[in-house]
């Protein structure tokens, strides 16, 4: 069971979905093992999905873990694709390199160790897909950064949009509803000043998502 879905829905939305490969089921078995928080078979087919839908050349994700969320982008990818890996847990970024090589497409990977933000700063887009799935209290700054570099028909997603052991959904519905909640957990902050930020922007339309733990979808439509 996921925090939003039932026990029987998750199974429904696993069991129509796309089949997991066997590195997809290891990488499953070890977050499971492990209490790694990582997105699930759910979102991760959604991702795909939203890369195949817009012929995603170039993928980039602000918080990386062992790559789960990685794979996924990685299969709808061309052979000349990239997708750029962040993460600040060395360990953590040598796993996802194994496991990305062992699905086949460590050659479209670029792992980047280190702050996500100082990676952007140095990159250039543009980039079809961007995952923003780091520290909340940075998540807007995260869409900031990246903003430019994202051309029309290019989609942000952010995780967490919903729930997470660090927020309040109370909180952040109390704030969806047009009250100002009181005092936030700086976690819970950093959702409310992403989803206003991607909200207020004319260039992005912004939908949740209730897969997961939530996932905001901004669409860059101009």
């Amino acid at each position: 069971m996921t925090d939003i879905l039932t026990d029987e829905i998750a199974r429904f939305v696993r069991a129509v979905g796309p089949d997991p490969d066997e590195t997809l089921i290891e990488m499953d078995e070890y977050a499971a093992a492990e209490g790694f928080p990582h997105v699930g078979p759910e979102v991760g087919a959604f991702l795909r999905f939203v890369a195949r839908l817009n012929d995603a050349e170039r993928v980039f994700e602000f918080g990386s873990g062992y790559g789960y969320s990685a794979y996924w982008f990685a299969d709808a990818l061309p052979a000349d694709g990239e997708i750029v890996l962040t993460e600040v847990d060395e360990d953590e970024l040598e796993l996802a390199r194994e496991y990305l090589a062992a699905g086949g497409y460590d050659g479209v990977a670029r792992y980047e160790l280190g702050d996500a933000m100082e990676t952007i700063d140095r990159s250039d887009g543009p980039f079809d897909v961007v995952l923003i799935d780091h520290q909340k209290d940075r998540y807007a700054d995260a869409f900031e950064a990246v903003r430019s570099k994202v051309p029309v028909g290019g989609v942000v997603i952010a995780d967490n949009a919903i729930t997470a052991s660090v927020l309040d959904f109370e909180d952040l519905l109390e704030w969806a509803e047009g009250d100002a909640p009181v005092d936030c957990t700086e976690h819970t902050q950093g959702v409310i000043d992403y989803l206003e930020t991607v909200r207020a922007d004319p260039a992005f339309e912004t939908i949740i998502v209730p897969l997961g733990e939530g996932i905001a979808v901004s669409y860059r439509a101009e």
